[in-house]
């Protein structure tokens, strides 16, 4: 989910993020409740209309998917 937050600029809208993770809506709820807690992303309204929300990626959230990225290519590249 953060990879797909990052991929958009560091800012979703929630139906985008559920299609991109390929999750269903009580999935999304669930996790996304669980990033704000350990505040990976925040919830945000938009500035034009405060019906739509956006999620945007926290600075602790952007460290950590990067960290996990720098993980994944040493795991690839010694072949884990």
């Amino acid at each position: 989910m953060l990879a797909a937050i990052q991929a958009k600029g560091g800012k979703i809208k929630p139906t985008h993020l559920m299609y991109k993770a390929n999750l269903s809506y009580t999935q999304l709820c669930g996790y996304l409740d669980e990033l704000v807690e350990k505040e990976f992303v925040r919830e945000a309204a938009s500035e034009k209309n405060t019906n739509n929300s956006y999620i945007i990626i926290t600075e602790k959230g952007d460290k950590f998917a990067q960290k996990l990225q720098e993980m994944r290519q040493f795991e690839r590249a010694f072949g884990f």
